[in-house]
């Protein structure tokens, strides 16, 4: 009896160096897990203050830009026409109101598009209503929101020239100011079409930015003006800003 128990310490004695030899590398894989875990979550807030500070960012790339690509190849339809067909099928014609309130209503819960938006638009008609132009030229109908918005806010017997470089876009916006009941003419007389005094509205000068109109702006000495400070269009947290010009002629 003596001896076996003697024998079965010994045994167990035996066996101890070969747990102890595996603890250390044990022990240094779990500190190394606990090593990177710290790490992890030391990052961890300021990656949720760059997700929350840029999060309007990241809405408007989603929104913008994952949301048409998408559309752009299921439809097989341009983001300016599917916007005209849905203005088409939800708007009052010959409603001006009507028209610009479902364009907001498309941009703000289906797709994004840069028009000059409800919240801007205020500005541009107040600035409509306190100068009362006769004639007005538009540089970017693009899909005609901000056409037929100045349209509307113009005295009688004023003219509105609009010019669109993009083709598609051109045929849509004359659609557009069609359905909303205006002349579609959108031709650009050659000349005489800035006078002294003449003002002149620039939206998207901060973002996405317009650096070399606003530094000819600033350098020419041939307006007086103010930008507007204001948030992007159908987004929140986006700065973005007007500029408005009074062209004071040549001296």
């Amino acid at each position: 009896m003596t001896t076996t128990t003697h024998d079965n310490h010994s045994a167990f004695l035996l066996s101890l160096p070969n747990i102890y030899s595996q603890s250390p590398i044990s022990c240094c894989v779990f500190s190394r897990t606990m090593v990177s875990g710290a790490i992890a979550l030391a990052f961890l807030p300021l990656v949720l203050t760059f997700i929350i500070r840029y999060r309007y960012y990241f809405v408007l790339f989603y929104r913008a830009v994952l949301v048409r690509m998408w559309y752009d190849c299921t439809t097989g339809l341009s983001r300016e026409e599917r916007a005209f067909q849905y203005v088409l099928t939800h708007a009052i014609p010959g409603d001006p109101e009507s028209i610009l309130e479902t364009f907001d209503l498309w941009c703000s819960k289906v797709e994004f598009i840069s028009n000059i938006g409800p919240k801007k638009g205020k500005i541009m008609d107040r600035m409509l209503s306190e100068h009362c132009p006769l004639t007005v030229l538009e540089l970017g109908s693009h899909c005609g929101y901000s056409t037929v918005r100045i349209a509307r806010a113009l005295p009688l017997g004023a003219r509105l020239y609009s010019v669109e470089m993009d083709a598609i876009n051109a045929a849509i916006a004359e659609k557009i100011i069609r359905l909303a009941g205006f002349d579609d003419d959108t031709a650009l007389e050659g000349s005489g079409l800035l006078g002294k005094g003449s003002v002149v509205l620039a939206d998207n000068v901060l973002f996405p930015g317009a650096p070399n109109f606003l530094r000819h702006v600033r350098k020419s000495g041939l307006y007086e003006w103010k930008i507007h400070r204001a948030t992007l269009e159908y987004s929140k947290g986006i700065r973005d800003g007007m500029a408005e010009l009074v062209y004071q002629g040549i001296k």
